[in-house]
């Protein structure tokens, strides 16, 4: 696929997914319990992965989208700073994560930095995942619901969880009991909802899974970057997350969760590179 609307660095870099390493100017990415190798070269990203496997990965980099729609609709929305951050992160794609990964991993995510988040995780998958092998190399599968659940808090302590241990076990326990397949046929504020009555899940981390491991596109995620970008950039006066939240939502629809992903992207990429900020 032509990499102007699939940038690999720019698709697993923006916050959206932590199971990923380099690999040979590309990457070797995990998810659930499959891997491929994904690099750019020519003109276009490759995929590379065994034959059992290429159709989970069509779906997983959401290939049949038309994102080029998307960006020409992002730019074409009369707002300056969103017309530079789509052209700008135009090679994001929204993947298609396993819920019930990206809802354990965004859990641990919450007032916690990527490097860290990213080695919790490794923890998780090299104590519970079953062992794969890709390219001649092992790897681990994220862990089942059921087998976190086999684990207390102490476990997920020793993990680095911090406080978060306590949400791990007990939503481990209830998905392992119940699931998330309800969930698919939810969207919206119904899909919020459901997602915040699992323990550790408030506003912030159920519209990141929502947007990531249920592809709800109406979704849109409120962080620190985020509310710069309302503040500077649009002006709003507001300084409640979810009122902020709202206003996006409604001003963008169900192109919402993509164009959340282009102003993070860009805010944060820009103020990192002025020196105003570390990244994360």
């Amino acid at each position: 696929m032509p990499s102007e609307y699939f940038d690999p660095a720019q698709t697993l870099c923006c916050g959206q997914v932590f199971r990923f390493r380099p690999c040979g100017g590309g990457f070797i990415v995990y998810a659930k319990d499959r891997a491929c190798r994904l690099f750019k070269e020519g003109g276009f990203a490759h995929i590379v992965c065994g034959d059992e496997d290429a159709d989970f990965f069509e779906n997983y980099f959401d290939l049949s989208r038309d994102y080029e729609k998307i960006v020409r609709e992002a730019k074409n929305a009369g707002v300056p700073v969103l017309s530079a951050a789509a052209e700008c992160g135009k090679g994001i794609r929204i993947l298609n994560q396993d819920p019930e990964e990206a809802l354990f991993s965004f859990i641990l995510s919450q007032n916690n930095r990527i490097p860290r988040i990213r080695a919790i995780i490794e923890r998780l998958c090299d104590a519970l995942g079953e062992e794969r092998m890709f390219m001649g190399e092992r790897y681990r599968a994220f862990p089942t619901a059921e087998k976190l659940a086999e684990r207390d808090e102490a476990f997920y302590l020793s993990a680095g969880a911090g406080y978060r241990a306590k949400y791990m076990e007990e939503t481990a326990r209830r998905v392992a009991k119940a699931g998330v397949s309800p969930f698919a046929k939810l969207r919206g504020g119904e899909l919020r909802r459901a997602l915040m009555r699992f323990p550790g899940v408030g506003p912030k981390v159920a519209d990141c899974v929502a947007l990531f491991g249920f592809h709800d596109s109406g979704a849109f995620p409120v962080d620190t970057w985020i509310e710069k970008v309302y503040r500077e950039d649009f002006g709003g006066k507001e300084k409640d997350r979810e009122k902020i939240a709202a206003y996006f939502a409604e001003r963008f629809g169900e192109n919402g969760g993509y164009i959340q992903q282009y102003l993070f992207y860009y805010k944060r990429g820009r103020e990192v590179a002025d020196g105003k900020h570390n990244d994360r």
